[in-house]
Formats: C-alpha cells, sequence, structure tokens
C-alpha cells in the first residue's frame, strides 16, 4: 500500500487528540495572528470548515451562502462565550458536525439553500463558543473569522474544481471527515 492511501487513515485515527480546544488556558492567546492561525491548526476544525466550502461548492449555486452563515455565527458562538453564556457539549457537538457535514459531502447533499446555512450555522455556533474560550481580544477574533474564511473560500475553490471534473475524490473526503467525526465522538465517549 503506498503513503498516499495511508494518509486519510492516519489523519482519521489522530482526529480524536487533534482538538483545536485546549480549555484550560482559557483567553490565553490573543493577536490577530494567533486568531487567524487557530482554526487551520485544529484538525477537526480545519475538515469541518474546508468540508463546509466543498459541500457548498458543489452542491448549491449560492455557494457563498452556507460559508458566510458559518463564519457569522462562528463568530456569535465566540463572542457568546467570552460574555459568559454556556454552550453545552461543545466537543460532542463539534463531533457531530464534522460527522453531518462529512455525510453531507460524501452523498452530496442537496439541501435547499437556507437550509443548508442554517445547519452548518448552527454547527458553527459551538466552534466559535470553543475558540471563544481560548482567544482573547478583538484582533484574535477577527483573526479566527479571517481564517475561517480562508478555510472555506480554500474548500469552495477545491469543490468548484473538483466538480468540474466529476471527481469521486469529494466523496472519499467527505467519508473522512465523518469518519473523523465518529472517531472524535468515540474518543469522547471513551474518556
Amino acid at each position: 500500500m503506498k503513503i498516499k492511501h495511508l494518509l486519510p487513515l492516519l489523519l482519521a485515527a489522530a482526529s480524536a487528540t487533534a482538538f483545536a480546544h485546549v480549555g484550560g488556558d482559557a483567553h490565553g492567546h490573543g493577536g490577530l495572528l494567533t486568531g487567524f492561525l487557530h482554526p487551520v491548526t485544529g484538525l477537526d476544525h480545519l475538515a469541518a470548515m474546508l468540508a463546509v466550502g466543498v459541500w457548498s461548492a458543489m452542491t448549491t449555486r449560492r455557494l457563498w451562502l452556507a460559508p458566510v452563515s458559518f463564519a457569522a455565527l462562528l463568530l456569535a458562538g465566540a463572542l457568546l462565550a467570552q460574555a459568559g453564556v454556556a454552550f453545552p457539549a461543545i466537543e460532542p457537538m463539534i463531533a457531530v458536525s464534522m460527522l453531518v457535514v462529512g455525510l453531507l459531502l460524501a452523498a452530496q447533499v442537496k439541501l435547499p439553500e437556507a437550509a443548508g446555512a442554517v445547519l452548518v450555522g448552527a454547527f458553527a455556533l459551538f466552534h466559535g463558543a470553543a475558540h471563544g474560550q481560548e482567544l482573547a481580544g478583538g484582533a484574535a477574533l477577527a483573526g479566527m473569522v479571517l481564517g475561517t474564511a480562508t478555510l472555506h473560500a480554500a474548500g469552495i475553490a477545491m469543490g468548484l474544481g473538483l466538480k468540474r471534473a466529476h471527481h469521486w475524490l469529494p466523496r472519499v473526503a467527505g467519508g473522512l471527515v465523518a469518519l473523523m467525526g465518529l472517531n472524535m465522538a468515540w474518543g469522547l465517549l471513551a474518556a
């Protein structure tokens, strides 16, 4: 078996230990660059945000709607968490978001655009709450939204390219994201 075939399996297996949220040093991170890198360096957030962009590009005409909803509600979730609003089950909901978005991408499900935007936006609240517990200051939050938008744009670009090629890769990638979500949920249950 070639190494390129093993990489997706290794990424899926590692997802339970790759959470972007440490929680113990709440509000310990500040600055634009730190905020930008925060969603990019957590494998769970990275996979979910890219998958939202790819899925949106492959299944809707207004391909920007779900990603914009995600970014806006990500910021809302972060601000709410910083204001002291307690979100229940943040990590399990992030795992569920990866499972659902991965399955949507794998099955190439075409939801009404507003429904897709509401769905990913609801998940984004939990991603935002996780980030909001860790990032301090407006610059860090602005960086987080910029990093998220960059990941969505990259996902949209990948989705458009793959859509034109009628490639099977988005289905496999969606399946891997869903498996990462299952693995993350399993890790949470086992803890």
